[in-house]
């Protein structure tokens, strides 16, 4: 079975470099760049528009997560500061600048209550942001440095994924690694909890899209086709379908029923840093795509597709 996405809209080269990151709000999008400026559009009118421009990292920034009522998020930049932003009524300003030492990937809670970030020096920490960004965790992964992360929605397990292929989950409630997973060989690239937070996906460099079941940490599927590193993943909001970008500039949904590919599009030859899935509009699903094009990229799904 296959299913049909159109582009509905597009930012044109909204930042002057590479977009690395997106987070999505119920009536927002916020975009982060090689440039200091982190860009908030609206996702409520056709066109777009750009409302808010934060200047906030001097080098460039590279992560940017929100929460579920995108009431606050957390930008790191390339020189190494983290900054927390509130937002009221749609309106962010910054709440605080934290120094939390060699940060690179982060998560946010669903309640926007707990930062998880991966270290250079292969550490998972996470932060309690309601008490002045209190240091609650520190998960070992054995010196590898972390590069993406994710927290379950639910919020009982975080996930790393690492430079040297290796593929972890540990419990928030007891700091411990429940089992170890078998590794993608090569550098991990993005990791991300399905929706109820029973499966994993994990990919990289590798080329292939990992499914680890969270309650025994037994790999369950290999999905296949991109051909060159994939960047980014995102998981629909019933969990049907697997969002994935890659370094080639092709986008693919896949079917988790059919462990199969339902739809490519391959607008650009050019990288695709970050791929979210938007708030569903009515029944129709949609997602936005960035990266080295400098644009973010609308689409959603044909009528009776």
């Amino acid at each position: 079975m296959s299913k049909q996405y159109l582009s509905y809209g597009s930012a044109d080269e909204t930042h002057p470099t590479d977009i690395f990151s997106l987070a999505v709000t119920d009536t927002q999008i916020l975009s982060v760049s090689g440039s200091n400026a982190l860009q908030v559009h609206s996702t409520t009118n056709p066109d777009f528009p750009l409302i808010q421009t934060l200047n906030a990292h001097k080098v460039g920034c590279h992560h940017v997560v929100a929460d579920a009522k995108g009431s606050k998020a957390v930008s790191v930049g390339f020189g190494g500061e983290v900054v927390i932003w509130v937002s009221h009524d749609g309106s962010w300003s910054k709440s605080r600048d934290v120094t939390l030492a060699d940060v690179w990937a982060v998560a946010l809670s669903a309640d926007g209550q707990y930062l998880a970030g991966t270290t250079q020096n292969g550490h998972i920490k996470v932060w309690d942001l309601n008490l002045n960004a209190e240091e609650i965790r520190d998960h070992e992964t054995k010196g590898s440095f972390g590069t993406c992360i994710d927290l379950s929605p639910d919020g009982r397990f975080i996930a790393s994924g690492h430079e040297n292929g290796s593929v972890y989950i540990f419990s928030t409630e007891t700091g411990r690694m429940p089992f170890s997973l078998s590794g993608l060989v090569k550098p991990v690239r993005a990791v991300a909890f399905s929706p109820g937070g029973k499966f994993l996906a994990a990919a990289g460099d590798s080329r292939v899209i990992v499914l680890y079941d969270t309650s025994s940490g037994e790999q369950i599927a290999s999905l296949t086709g991109h051909a060159a590193w994939i960047l980014s993943l995102s998981w629909s909001t019933t969990g049907e379908y697997l969002l994935s970008g890659s370094f080639d500039g092709k986008v693919k949904i896949w079917s988790i029923d059919t462990r199969s590919s339902v739809a490519t599009h391959s607008e650009t030859e050019k990288a695709v840093w970050c791929v979210r899935w938007l708030p569903k509009v009515g029944k129709s699903e949609g997602f936005a795509t960035a990266g080295a094009n400098r644009s973010i990229s609308f689409y959603r799904e044909a009528t009776g597709g």
